[in-house]
């Protein structure tokens, strides 16, 4: 009786269980086979994966002035497979101000060539301005199949540095290759300059919004309350070594004029300023509809904006070579301070004669230096590779090779200058190879030790020998970045940078700038002067067969605890006394004492004008009233 009692309980309790779950089926058949609300639901409900782009690191100068900024814009990107051909195309071009050729233009890609996917996202319209997408933002539910994406281009507040600061650009095919997947179609990428330099601290880091969108394009939410979401990471904001004042009173100085300029500070080898003539503004290459014409316009320039003078113009460095080879002669034991070598208007030898201008006897090597004597130099430097003898110049070409590039020459400073060039300093295997035979002489080469012949520097490298004179013996790398900028502090993370000291005893350098300081007072530099500053430099006149010659020079100043280093190129300018001498004067003048006292010197420089050509003409005075010193 019992056993039979509770075999009935269970079958009830399985009628139970089992009517439950057929209702359940009944309801959920209802729901999913004849209740159309969540089938049209998961139909018309699809899955974006929205890409969020950071925005790029900030640029500042040394004094905390804002060189390049972020400006917001939107791109237009377009899936082929998702878009409705019943979609009002007049209405779509009208939002955003395009004729319906270039509808149908934008939307032609080589479907073939594995670029491009009918099924993936691709840049429709780029750079649509804010106005213009409010609108079309207010429509774009009518527009199933493109979306859009804030994106920041590069502007420049100040219209100067453009070479050394460089353009960013859309990626090519190459910069997709090489990126392992960092970069896609449509990124931006820094393809000059600090731009370029820096790319991967500027950058920042791209995010990703997972959105819910219905068949009209509309959002519907974020997916799963954007769990999955990724917000970007703006890129590392950048205090640069540059004054900017100093930067833009430099390009003023140099306009009509084709040269450069650059100025170091001698205690850090932090880069004042990078100035190259003629330049443009940075503006110009910002991402804009008219920039593919502006730059096929500075392309076609002849006298090519787009090429930076400052670090890769590699030139012969003159005169102000001599002071280079004046330290290695006393490190050798050449030269003592007070060496002297006869000068009768310039060095002879069989019939080659070197000229030199009237000047006193070159009786010790600060006077030499005061009066740039030919004749001394081209002496020391003869006297230097014949030192093991006439018949082997070979060993003491060498020897001299490697001071000079102890001092950073004929090979890259490894600044991070962007398109920093070499130079070039000649060996005993390049003179062999010249001349075919190892029996070369000194002779055949004296032109080198007044910086003449196959020498060439960058005026980088010879701003470079200034802050070596500066600092008796030594530099910092140059650069132009002086560290990171915090983001919670706004503190500068500084940046670290080796001391380099070159192989001649710090007590040879004292005679070579007491000849610098006297060629600036009395000698060949006098529109330098300056009786506050107490600059030491040297001129250099650039021989040029083709033209007018090219005038130089370098310097530094205060004499003691110098804050400033710089070297002026300009080309076919003449004499180095006559511009290149007062450029630099004037530069240093307006950095360490924010005036210029010297203003029909400021008005002279300004106005002279030496972009057209002009035929060679005989070595004089370019301007008597303002008695320029012959070199």
């Amino acid at each position: 009786m019992s056993t039979s009692i509770a075999t009935t309980k269970f079958r009830i309790i399985d009628s139970i269980i089992i009517g439950i779950g057929f209702i359940m089926i009944l309801l959920l058949s209802k729901l999913q086979l004849f209740d159309p609300f969540y089938s049209a639901k998961a139909n018309t409900t699809t899955l974006n994966q929205n890409t969020v782009y950071p925005s790029r690191g900030l640029f500042y100068d040394r004094n905390g002035k804002l060189l390049v900024i972020n400006y917001p814009t939107y791109d237009i990107y377009a899936v082929l497979n998702n878009i409705s051909p019943q979609m009002d195309t007049a209405k779509f071009c009208k939002l955003l101000n395009i004729t319906p050729d270039k509808f149908l233009e934008n939307l032609k890609k080589d479907w073939t060539s594995g670029k491009f996917s009918k099924s993936i996202p691709f840049v429709f319209a780029k750079n649509v301005d804010s106005r213009t997408f409010l609108q079309f933002q207010e429509n774009m539910f009518q527009f199933p199949g493109f979306t859009a994406a804030l994106r920041s281009i590069r502007e420049y507040p100040i219209a100067s540095g453009a070479n050394f600061l460089g353009y960013t650009s859309e990626v090519t095919q190459r910069d997709i290759d090489r990126s392992d997947g960092e970069y896609k179609p449509g990124d931006y990428i820094g393809v000059a300059g600090v731009e370029k330099k820096y790319e991967e601290s500027i950058k920042g880091e791209k995010g990703v919004h997972f959105v819910l969108k219905d068949n009209l394009g509309r959002e519907v939410g974020p997916f799963e309350n954007g769990k999955l979401d990724k917000n970007a990471t703006a890129g590392a904001d950048l205090a640069l070594s540059i004054d900017i004042d100093l930067q833009k009173y430099g390009e003023k100085l140099l306009e009509h004029k084709v040269g450069s300029i650059v100025a170091i500070e001698p205690s850090t080898g932090e880069i004042l300023c990078l100035v190259t003539s003629p330049t443009f503004d940075p503006n110009l290459l910002s991402i804009n509809p008219d920039r593919g014409r502006a730059f096929a316009y500075l392309l076609r320039d002849s006298l090519k904006p787009l090429f930076d003078r400052s670090s890769a113009a590699k030139y012969p460095p003159g005169s102000i070579f001599k002071p280079v080879m004046a330290l290695i002669a006393l490190q050798e034991g050449i030269l003592t301070e007070n060496t002297a070598h006869a000068c009768h208007g310039g060095y002879f030898y069989k019939s080659v004669k070197v000229g030199c201008h009237i000047h006193p006897a070159p009786y010790n090597v600060p006077t030499a230096l005061q009066h740039s004597c030919n004749a001394y130099f081209i002496e020391t430097f003869r006297d230097f590779i014949d030192k093991d003898g006439f018949n082997k110049p070979g060993g003491r070409m060498d020897l001299l090779v490697k001071y000079l590039q102890a001092f950073g020459l004929g090979k890259p400073l490894y600044s991070d200058v962007s398109g920093e060039s070499p130079g070039f300093i000649p060996t005993s295997d390049f003179f062999t190879r010249r001349y075919k035979t190892d029996q070369w002489r000194s002779t055949y080469i004296m032109s080198l030790g007044i910086g003449q012949g196959e020498f060439q520097l960058t005026t980088l490298q010879m701003a470079n020998l200034a802050c070596i004179m500066a600092n008796r013996g030594s530099y910092i790398t140059p650069h132009l970045l002086r560290g990171t900028i915090d983001n919670s502090s706004k503190e500068i993370i500084p940046q670290s940078y080796e001391r380099i000291k070159v192989p001649v005893d710090q007590k040879y350098f004292n005679p070579v700038i007491e000849g610098m300081e006297l060629a600036v007072k009395s000698g060949t530099a006098t529109l330098a002067f300056n009786d506050k500053l107490s600059i030491c430099g040297k001129t250099g006149t650039s021989e040029n067969p083709h033209g007018e010659d090219h005038s130089v020079f370098f310097a530094f100043a205060p004499k003691y605890n110098p804050k400033i280093a710089i070297a002026v190129y300009v080309e076919n300018a003449g004499w180095g006394g006559a511009v290149a001498a007062p450029i630099a004067s004037l530069m240093i003048e307006k950095y360490v004492t924010d005036s210029i006292a010297r203003p029909s010197l400021e008005k002279y420089i300004i106005e002279k004008n030496l972009v057209n050509p002009r035929p060679k003409i005989a070595k004089q005075p370019v301007d008597t009233s303002l008695q320029i010193p012959l070199e």
